[in-house]
């Protein structure tokens, strides 16, 4: 089940909401009224594959090759903003820098397979983007680990991967997405049998290279601009 953390402090004032309501009336946002697309699936901690979320992708293309997403817990209202996610098509993918590509995953799997879908879009009009998207590589970058119930988005921000063969994802996740997406991947992955993944297949340097890959922190001395004293932050 997805999972959806109480955040901490009051509900939100009556003023607050007047507010907002004043402000959305006159100013435009540009950006996320670019979003044009839901997409829904799911990650896994690229260190952890225990560790998997449900994750719904709200995108936009800035040109034909490039999408960027945002990525909640769930689509509703109240959902919580917990990563980002840069998609680019085996082209931009293969410009990348080597020691680069092993923090982007392949798609294809995940769309072959009935994972990756769109909420309530028609068959045949999804079927036109996922011919597209089993060709890309994404980027994605959590900040909130809801996973493990924290109700702030706290800790280091950790690189996610997406499901590259059977027998990952956990059936009882599976499961619930299937039953309140009224969806089923085994249907799904029968249609989408001919769907074509990248042309010069999945690049083995994507998904980790094969290896697990965790962010860390790590303390350095800070360069003070040239001609300045140094200082520290505080």
């Amino acid at each position: 089940m997805s999972q959806h953390p109480e955040v901490p402090g009051d509900p939100t004032a009556t003023t607050t909401s007047l507010l907002e309501k004043a402000t959305a009336s006159i100013q435009r946002f540009g950006p996320i009224s670019h979003i044009h697309q839901h997409l829904c699936a799911f990650h896994f901690y690229s260190h952890d594959m225990t560790r998997q979320v449900e994750a719904h992708h709200f995108c936009g293309h800035l040109n034909e090759e490039v999408r960027q997403c945002l990525i909640y817990n769930s689509p509703e209202p109240d959902a919580r903003l917990i990563g980002i996610e840069y998609i680019v098509t085996e082209t931009l993918f293969d410009m990348l820098p080597d020691e680069e590509k092993p923090m982007w995953h392949s798609h294809d799997y995940e769309v072959k397979g009935g994972y990756l879908f769109m909420p309530g879009i028609p068959g045949p009009v999804e079927r036109q983007d996922m011919e597209k998207v089993a060709k890309t590589y994404g980027k994605t970058i959590h900040f909130w680990q809801v996973d493990r119930g924290d109700n702030l988005p706290l800790g280091i921000p950790q690189i996610m991967f997406a499901l590259t063969r059977e027998g990952q994802l956990y059936d009882e996740l599976a499961q619930d997405v299937e039953r309140r997406y009224k969806v089923s991947f085994a249907a799904e992955k029968e249609k989408r049998k001919d769907i074509e993944g990248p042309e010069m297949g999945r690049h083995p340097l994507a998904n980790g290279a094969g290896k697990g890959l965790q962010t860390v922190l790590k303390e350095v001395d800070v360069k003070p601009p040239s001609g300045t004293t140094p200082r520290v932050f505080v």
